[in-house]
């Protein structure tokens, strides 16, 4: 019984700490190639996105968005995230954001980033 639960309790910390490397990564990969247009805390220009993930599109009060994406009524999740992420322009055609983020594990690992950002 034991043995069990000490496999159960590594397991678990694998995976905590597999998480956490994602999000690391996510991070550094954030500033890099998203930084210059967002940030967890302030709109630049782009949207703060702090507690984006899980919130409905075009809700940070004191941002301007394009109207299409007003109207997309988009629910940011992990598939939502990652086809815009992939091509913004495909999911909303009125949109400001032009960047693209073309490979797949460089998009994980910013929404693994971007669910780490938790609203206050």
């Amino acid at each position: 019984m034991l043995t069990k639960i000490l496999c159960a309790a590594l397991a678990g910390a694998t995976i905590l700490v597999a998480l956490s490397a994602s999000e690391g990564r996510g991070k550094d990969v954030f500033a890099r190639r998203c930084g210059g247009c967002h940030d967890p805390e302030i709109n630049k220009e782009g949207p703060r996105l702090r507690g984006i993930y899980g919130r409905k599109s075009a809700t940070v009060p004191d941002f301007a968005y394009s109207e299409g994406l007003k109207k997309a009524g988009i629910h940011w999740d992990d598939s939502s995230l990652d086809r815009w992420l992939s091509d913004p322009d495909a999911m909303v055609h009125d949109t400001n954001m032009e960047f693209r983020l073309a490979d797949g594990e460089q998009r994980k690992a910013v929404i693994a980033y971007l669910k780490s950002l938790t609203a206050r």
